[in-house]
């Protein structure tokens, strides 16, 4: 592999000035690289949560959920995923978590289709 010369001058810390960044201060590209990921980011994951909950609510439904989150939610949510994203024990407590809330909203929706079922079985025994 042949390099070739570049015709740009060193600057002052000895790096040639021939970037393809925005800016030559490496702090701005930084930032805006930032910006830019996080922008981005968040653009993803509202569409995503909104994708997720319009196969169970509405459009306008879901919509409003995700975009009416208080401030409580937000925190309570990015505290769980900076747990969860710092360590192992983390990522195991944040998962365990929503393991269990799975399960209560599961067992609470059996329940609820177990007496809609009694109810509906004393109904048609009354009606006899």
């Amino acid at each position: 592999m042949v390099r070739r010369k570049s015709k740009s001058k060193p600057t002052k810390r000895g790096k040639l000035d021939d970037s393809r960044l925005p800016s030559p201060d490496p702090v701005t590209n930084l930032v805006i690289a930032d910006i830019v990921l996080r922008g981005a980011g968040s653009l993803l994951r509202q569409r995503l949560e909104k994708g997720l909950l319009t196969g169970q609510l509405d459009g306008d439904k879901a919509k409003h959920l995700v975009e009416s989150r208080g401030m409580v939610s937000t925190l309570a949510l990015w505290g769980a995923s900076r747990l969860a994203t710092r360590s192992p024990v983390g990522l195991a407590v944040v998962a365990g978590g929503l393991a269990a809330k799975v399960l209560y909203d599961r067992g609470k929706q059996i329940e609820a289709k177990r007496r809609a079922r009694k109810a509906a079985a004393a109904s048609g025994q009354s009606d006899s």
